[in-house]
């Protein structure tokens, strides 16, 4: 059956991986901090893990994960931005992959699970197809080992998404991750570790409980 458009594609035609790259290449120039998700990532986990950057885009977070010692793999739906992520890093694995619909298989040998932590960073889990949101987060979960940890950053107001109006709220997501075996860990305002305060932003980490 086929699957139902994302939101990201219909914002950006599905070509916006050269235009993404240049924004974030200028935001480094200017000396703005682009690592912050890389940051709080390597700080709930040691190198040497295995991480999955679901949504990956062009590759920020994986490829500073990587040059961190992390065992990095990335997927993406937009083959534009995976381009942009083999041209930067060729030998870390980036997958072409729909989120709501992820056969562990397509991650192939050198991406195969299970994952340490599992990252979805820049509004990934809003910009999914419509109706997808739960099963995309049972599948990132599926994909965790016992004592994994699923990080995801999104916005919950217009202000904080290239949306007219948010699509997903804090209740619905925390919900999805209980219904796939998760447990809510921490609740942080930035990636750069602030407490939540009911601000338009929330990163959110939940466990995979151990055995």
């Amino acid at each position: 059956m086929e699957q139902p458009r994302s939101r990201w594609a219909d914002i950006t035609g599905g070509d916006a991986g050269e235009r993404y790259a240049e924004r974030f290449a200028r935001l480094a120039e200017s000396g703005a901090d682009v690592h912050g998700e890389a940051r709080l990532c390597a700080e709930l986990v040691p190198p040497g893990s295995r991480v999955l950057d679901a949504g990956c885009g062009t590759g920020r977070v994986a490829i500073r994960l990587a040059e961190l010692g992390y065992d990095c793999v990335g997927v993406d739906l937009d083959e534009s931005m995976l381009r942009v992520a083999r041209r930067a890093a060729p030998w870390l694995p980036w997958v072409l992959a729909d989120l709501s619909a992820l056969d562990p298989d397509a991650l192939g040998p050198a991406g195969a699970g299970p994952f340490d932590l599992v990252v979805a960073a820049g509004n990934v889990i809003p910009l999914l197809a419509p109706g997808t949101e739960a099963r995309a987060v049972a599948g990132l979960a599926a994909l965790l080992r016992p004592g994994g940890l699923l990080v995801s950053g999104f916005g919950l107001d217009a202000a904080h998404l290239p949306l007219a109006s948010a699509t997903v709220g804090l209740a619905d997501y925390d919900a999805w991750c209980e219904a796939a075996g998760l447990t809510p860990l921490r609740r942080l305002a930035t990636w750069d570790g602030a407490p939540y305060d009911g601000g338009g932003y929330a990163v959110s980490v939940h466990l995979r409980p151990p055995n």
